[in-house]
């Protein structure tokens, strides 16, 4: 067996047969330098921890190798106890509870343990000849943070995606990912991965391949997709450690590749849901003001305003007194009206009363990542306590709400951009401030298949903003803030639509 590295700046790929394994580098001064444990998982060398972190035993076939961190000598122990001490011109490091060995001064070492010969073929580029794994051997974790943190993977096809389970022995809470040369790159941040178990060709649907590389503290996943590639998340599975990626497709796009039925797509349509209503009267404020009228008085409010200055679009409102309208109805209307944009208007309240919270939040449509976005769904939601058929919703729950919510990813940049426009709007013209785009699990933006927002125009359980919301002038400046954005909005989506 011939094992190959090839190095980058951050890590090795250790080629050994048909796989390929990735281990993080040290670079020092120009000096490269592995670690020894991960290198001896590659390879499926047993090792012992003879103290804490810091002495370390590898069982090799003829020999042991006792390393030390912080420390400039190798020693290399034969079956019959004979010991050979190695000094190296630099000491080994100990960086995150792994011990770091100068890959060039240890090598005549490895060669004696390995039983075989390390040659450089080029710079970067060195091979292991003549030794055999052998295939009962068992790669031990003994170092207490060596438990991998990423153990594998799964993925689930659906029609306008896939998704992606990583299983993960931890909750890992930060990651970033960027999108270049028709890959998705997901950084994983402090923790590890079993990369073998996270490889993937899938050839079906939007994936192609999926590799994962151990980077120093990280897990990189590079996730090579298809040109029907559209978006991506990264979301927090509640209740487990486990994370979930969705890749999404271009399925619903509003794209007609023959331009024959475009003006469909024209922005015509607003349709203005003024949540509660009717026997349901939502939040009670402490000035007695009851939030569904609060939101109906934004609602008409705004209504007129665009009837006014935007004579061509069409004004929808799925409420237009006081009446109940169960949730998914709402998002029915919303459709069969050929909306072009759902804005669902309500009002934020607190158990504590009076509160200190004060503010405007403006909600897209994802699942909650933050205990407070999913309380307040939480609570909007709970109007289908008055509905007839209140089990129509029960699969809206969990992960079947991630496949759900991923029906709206075609239309996500425009709600995205929407709800930028109206936290801006709305941070410029009203007397309190923003509390930030945010998202939730809203089951009412689940029905609307178009641009959605939610708005808490603020906090009916603060005296401030009750008495805002409570008045002509609050709801007139938060209409007009409304109206503002819209208007800046279809020219972005009319701009973004010729464009396509």
């Amino acid at each position: 067996m011939a094992i190959c590295f090839c190095q980058d700046k951050s890590q090795i790929g250790i080629a050994t047969g048909k796989e390929t394994s990735y281990i993080p580098v040290y670079v020092r001064q120009g000096m490269t330098y592995i670690p020894v444990s991960l290198f001896a998982d590659v390879l499926g060398i047993k090792y012992t921890l003879l103290s804490e972190n810091d002495r370390m035993n590898f069982h090799f076939p003829q020999y042991n190798l006792i390393v030390n961190s912080k420390n400039p000598y190798l020693i290399l122990e034969s079956k019959e106890k004979l010991q050979e001490i190695v000094q190296l011109p630099t000491s080994t490091y100990l960086i995150n509870n792994q011990i770091y060995i100068p890959l060039k001064y240890s090598m005549k070492t490895l060669n004696k343990a390995l039983g075989t010969t390390i040659n450089f073929k080029e710079p970067d580029l060195l091979t292991v000849e003549g030794f055999n794994k052998k295939e009962d051997f068992e790669i031990k974790n003994n170092t207490p943070n060596k438990k991998f943190g990423i153990t594998g993977l799964t993925l689930d096809e659906k029609a306008n995606g896939t998704l992606i389970r990583l299983r993960s022995e931890k909750r890992i809470s930060s990651y970033t990912s960027s999108f270049r040369e028709n890959a998705l790159y997901i950084t994983l941040k402090n923790t590890s991965a079993d990369v073998n178990q996270l490889k993937k060709f899938a050839g079906k649907g939007v994936i192609k391949e999926i590799k994962a590389k151990n980077i120093r503290n990280n897990v990189e996943l590079q996730i090579s997709v298809t040109k029907d590639y559209s978006a991506s998340e990264v979301l927090n599975i509640d209740n487990s450690n486990d994370l979930m990626i969705t890749i999404h497709n271009k399925i619903f796009s509003n794209k007609d590749n023959n331009n024959k039925n475009k003006e469909k797509w024209d922005f015509d349509v607003v349709v203005i849901d003024a949540g509660h209503g009717g026997k349901d009267v939502g939040a009670i404020g402490i000035n007695g003001v009851r939030e569904k009228d609060v939101n109906l008085g934004v609602a008409l409010k705004l209504g007129k305003l665009l009837e006014t200055n935007m004579k061509d679009v069409k004004v929808v409102y799925t409420r237009s007194n006081d009446t109940f309208v169960e949730l998914y109805k709402r998002g029915k209307i919303a459709n069969e009206k050929g909306g072009k944009l759902f804005i669902s208007i309500h009002c934020n309240s607190t158990p504590k009363r009076p509160t200190d919270a004060s503010g405007f939040e403006v909600y897209l449509l994802r699942p909650g990542r933050t205990q407070e976005a999913i309380q307040i769904a939480s609570r909007e939601n709970g109007v289908i306590q008055y509905e007839d058929n209140p089990k129509r919703y029960e699969k809206l729950t969990d992960e079947n709400f991630i496949l759900v919510s991923m029906a709206h990813s075609s239309y996500m940049k425009y709600s995205e951009k929407f709800s930028d426009l109206l936290n801006k709007q709305f941070e410029n013209n009203l007397d309190f401030a923003s509390r930030g785009i945010k998202q939730a699990g809203f089951y009412v933006l689940v029905g609307a298949s178009m641009p959605s927002v939610l708005i808490e125009t603020g906090f009916l359980t603060n005296r401030k903003d009750a008495a805002y919301l409570k008045s002509e002038n609050g709801q007139s400046k938060i209409a007009e803030s409304i109206l503002n954005a819209i208007k800046k909005y279809r020219d972005y989506y009319q701009q973004f639509m010729l464009s396509e």
